[in-house]
């Protein structure tokens, strides 16, 4: 036992000395100086985060693109401060005239944004305020919440769906995708307070789990596609369809659930003046849905737990003629099965998803909205890197307003690890480099190597863009050079066991991989995430005798990468000798790489991959 004691003693106390060792902002540390968080990575003892049940009935009758909605909601306090007040996200404000955003927009993009009609708290109907451009507002409440109490909520309220279709809106004048479509309880966190941050089209989404109800009115020959489960398909479906899409919950097969030809006949759905799908979601972050009188329907399944053998339902829903999407579905089953069994090997935790035809190229809990191409690898990049976002931030609850580089880092390294597994390491790689790496690593402008660290919401363009994907996602595959595959999966396993379903701080990230590696990596953080680094090695020296060469690296650029270093014999063969960051840890400018040899060598490189080195001129030396 007294073992057990000193250990856990050591774990504590390696953890406070690395804390000491990044920067920290001192909101951030207040957060761990109250308990809610731990230095080992994990929750603190003293951990909450809030939560709500959203009750939301819409009516939408295109091509009249007003959508109207009630809705009611239980706000749950789990905090420890008594809330005399409440911050709401009113989120397509942003299509105001007028409204915060980072480029111009058409006037199709326009809108008057949300209207509330009737605001009510425990029953009682108070006025509302018109927020203005505001994409959140704060509002008084009649009686404060006590810790653990909750107040009742509900508003009414109408939009119109804008003409251009981004993230959201018409893709064509009967289908629409609707998203951020409600008013929401903004989230009030331990280390931030309430999430009072302005909607730009530019940052992404913070949110807390809740359980959502959805009712969505729509006239007949409709259907209707959601985040979460459909609770009533023989209801709003003719016996045919219900049957085939019940069907295609339980096979490998596709199922052509609605054809054209069947949607022309319009015998699709239940033939009555309007139809209510009824929709349930449980602990997600959010809403999302499409609606069309057009759109095909395909849908099969795949086993994503092969330990327990469940299964998720795959779906797509577009246009007949895009002629990628009738490979879409193929495209998401293996998504779902490659993610959940590889990297980052969590078995996909809905239990469906549905990628629609639209213009966006952006996820949603259980939803895609993704535009159509001609090249179908392509097309089933982006399938991926969408579905993957289910995992970050959905999965595991990222503030992606500020700390983007938490999903979209990810997500990305992911993209790439697959990518291998689909097009073969030589095509991934390239691919990799012209997408995420060239763009910053060949530019010396100071706004590419801002540190990744710095928050998202007050960045825009290629400083944001290029800290959130391409870096933080070569950040992340370095990492996975550093520890090796198998300690590098058992540590992100470990901080995803740990914080999915919460709100994890990137502090939260690295303090949970330094405990689940055992190591301090807390010099590596540093070097990649809280840096103006960038990677530009050279050949310094090249010392040859008869038994070694000794290759001396210097490290311009400062980020800590793994390299290749290619030498090239007198008689014309070569060696690969692969070095993982682990040669920078000692010292960071300078590495010495000592290499057996029997023969002489005529040339030695440097050599990088996604890695890409900003200046390839001294990445080189031959013998004199």
């Amino acid at each position: 036992m007294k073992s057990l004691i000193l250990a856990f003693s050591i774990t504590l106390l390696a953890g406070a000395a690395n804390a000491q060792n990044l920067y920290m902002p001192r909101n951030v540390k207040q957060a761990y100086q109250k308990g809610t968080r731990s230095m080992d990575g994990k929750p603190g003892k003293n951990y909450w985060q809030n939560f709500a049940r959203y009750n939301i009935t819409i009516n939408a009758m295109p091509p009249n693109r007003t959508i109207r909605g009630t809705e009611e909601i239980t706000y749950i306090n789990n905090s420890p401060d008594t809330l005399k007040t409440l911050v709401f996200k009113l989120i397509l404000n942003s299509h105001k005239p007028g409204s915060a955003r980072q480029s111009p927009v058409s006037t199709d993009y326009l809108t008057s944004g949300i209207s509330i009609d009737k605001y009510t708290e425990n029953n009682t109907v108070k006025p509302w305020r018109d927020a203005g451009t505001a994409t959140q507002r704060q509002v008084s409440l009649n009686k404060p919440v006590m810790p653990h109490d909750s107040v009742k909520l509900s508003f009414d309220w109408h939009y119109d769906v804008s003409v251009e279709s981004g993230r959201e809106g018409a893709l064509d004048s009967t289908t629409f995708f609707l998203a951020y479509f409600y008013p929401r309880v903004a989230v009030m966190d331990d280390y931030y307070g309430w999430d009072r941050t302005t909607f730009t089209e530019a940052q992404e989404f913070y949110n807390d789990f809740n359980d959502y109800t959805l009712t969505v009115n729509v006239p007949k020959d409709y259907i209707v596609w959601a985040t979460g489960d459909l609770q009533n398909a023989t209801e709003v479906l003719q016996p045919t369809y219900a049957k085939r899409l019940s069907e295609s919950l339980q096979t490998d097969s596709l199922i052509h659930v609605a054809t054209l030809a069947d949607l022309m006949a319009k015998n699709v759905t239940t033939q009555q003046p309007v139809n209510a799908w009824k929709w349930k979601a449980s602990y997600v972050p959010d809403m999302a849905l499409c609606i069309s009188n057009h759109y095909v329907w395909d849908a099969s399944s795949v086993v994503v737990d092969k330990k327990t053998n469940r299964r998720s339902s795959v779906q797509a829903a577009f246009l007949d003629t895009a002629k990628d999407f009738h490979q879409m579905v193929s495209f998401g089953r293996h998504s779902l099965d490659w993610f959940s069994n590889n990297t980052p090997g969590v078995p996909y935790p809905y239990p469906k998803t549905t990628i629609v035809q639209g213009f966006a190229d952006m996820e949603y809990p259980m939803m895609v909205n993704d535009g159509t191409t001609n090249d179908l690898n392509f097309s089933r990049f982006v399938a991926e890197h969408e579905i993957a976002h289910t995992w970050f931030p959905f999965y595991m609850g990222i503030n992606e307003t500020r700390y983007g580089f938490m999903d979209e880092g990810w997500v990305t390294a992911f993209e790439y690890l697959i990518s291998q597994a689909d097009l073969g390491n030589e095509q991934a790689t390239k691919n990799f480099q012209l997408f995420r790496v060239r763009g910053w690593i060949k530019d010396p402008s100071a706004e590419q190597y801002l540190p990744i660290i710095t928050p998202a919401n007050v960045l825009s363009g290629a400083a944001m863009g290029n800290n959130e994907y391409g870096k933080a996602a070569i950040g992340y595959l370095a990492l996975k050079e550093l520890l090796g595959d198998a300690e590098f999966k058992k540590s992100l396993l470990e901080f995803m066991n740990r914080w999915h379903g919460k709100h994890p701080t990137p502090w939260d990230m690295f303090y949970s991989f330094n405990s689940a590696s055992g190591k301090d990596l807390n010099w590596f953080w540093n070097n990649w995430f809280f840096s103006n680094n960038y990677i530009d090695f050279a050949i310094q020296n090249v010392v040859s005798t008869a038994a070694q060469s000794t290759i001396t690296i210097q490290n311009i650029g400062g980020y800590v990468a793994p390299v290749d270093v290619v030498l090239t014999f007198a008689d014309g063969t070569t060696e690969t000798i692969h070095q993982t960051p682990a040669i920078w840890q000692t010292n960071q400018k300078q590495a010495i790489v000592k290499i057996p040899t029997k023969k002489k060598i005529q040339s030695v490189s440097l050599q990088g991959g996604i890695f890409m080195d900003a200046d390839e001129s001294n990445n080189s030396w031959k013998a004199k």
